[in-house]
């Protein structure tokens, strides 16, 4: 398996992106995955292969395959004025998926509970509570 450090610099194998507090983008924001998916690979120069940047704009990667565009799910981020932003719509979109919207997300059942945990910060920065919270 390969493995990346994290920004902190600390080696991890874990598939839960680090929580990073990334500002939020105004609530008005719509919310479009495949535009803000081309907007990342570009901000983190990982038009030919994910890096650290890239994957910090998602909530979960397969860590067995960091090298492939398809092992990253659950997009919260977009580049706004140059800077990763995690945008409401997305955050409210992803936990919809977690709670089975969409077909739900094929992750693994042990990473679940800590995808859900990172989204629950993000609904708490919104002063929301997070949908398996109610």
């Amino acid at each position: 398996m390969t493995v990346w450090p994290s920004a902190a610099g600390q080696w991890s194998g874990m598939t839960v992106t680090r929580f990073q507090d990334l500002p939020l983008a105004d609530r008005s924001r719509e919310w479009d995955g495949a535009a803000a998916e081309s907007r990342v690979r570009e901000w983190a120069d990982a038009e030919d292969a994910p890096d650290s940047a890239y994957r910090d704009a998602h909530l979960w990667y397969d860590g067995d395959e960091p090298q492939n565009f398809g092992s990253y799910k659950l997009l919260i981020a977009d580049v706004i004025d140059g800077k990763l932003h995690v945008v409401p719509r997305a955050v409210m979109a992803a936990g919809g998926v977690m709670q089975g919207a969409r077909g739900g997300v094929d992750i693994p059942k042990d990473d679940v509970g800590r995808v859900k945990a990172h989204l629950a910060k993000y609904y708490d920065k919104m002063g929301e509570t997070a949908p398996w919270d109610r």
